[in-house]
């Protein structure tokens, strides 16, 4: 059984492989019921933390990675859930090839504030890299910052 990571708040590929250098990405896809947001201002050096949140009529763009168990522990650390900062969760992702099961990360805290201008640039260039649509990408751009 393969084992997979969805990256919903960094799609940029090159920064993913210097955090999971043996982890390929194997395509793109959806998180349906899920919304791409920030939170937890308090937490952050630079304003709010991108993460997502379970949101009904939600969908966030994703790219997945055939995960490698030692990159696993890499992300973990990287993503701060071995200080509970951010914890690792299973979600269903939509591909074109069908679904799968993949990690992901959520921040454990309340959502709200604003991300900097620069954080959110980091989440859009990041998305435009890995390949979201151009409206997706024009809607992070979009939102409000710090």
């Amino acid at each position: 059984m393969n084992l997979y990571a969805a990256y919903a708040t960094n799609l940029d590929p090159a920064m993913m492989k210097e955090r999971a250098p043996h982890s390929p990405v194997t395509s793109t896809g959806w998180l349906t019921g899920w919304r791409l947001t920030f939170g937890g201002e308090n937490l952050g050096v630079d304003g709010a933390l991108p993460t997502i949140v379970p949101y009904v009529a939600g969908r966030v763009y994703v790219v997945l990675y055939d995960l490698d168990r030692y990159d696993l522990e890499r992300l973990d650390a990287w993503e701060g859930a071995d200080t509970g900062l951010y914890t690792r969760i299973r979600v269903r992702v939509s591909t074109l090839e069908g679904d799968v099961l993949a990690w992901t990360y959520v921040l454990d805290a309340y959502e709200g504030g604003l991300p900097s201008a620069r954080n959110l640039a980091a989440v859009a260039d990041g998305a435009e890299r890995g390949g979201a649509p151009d409206d997706y990408v024009a809607e992070l751009r979009a939102r409000p910052t710090a």
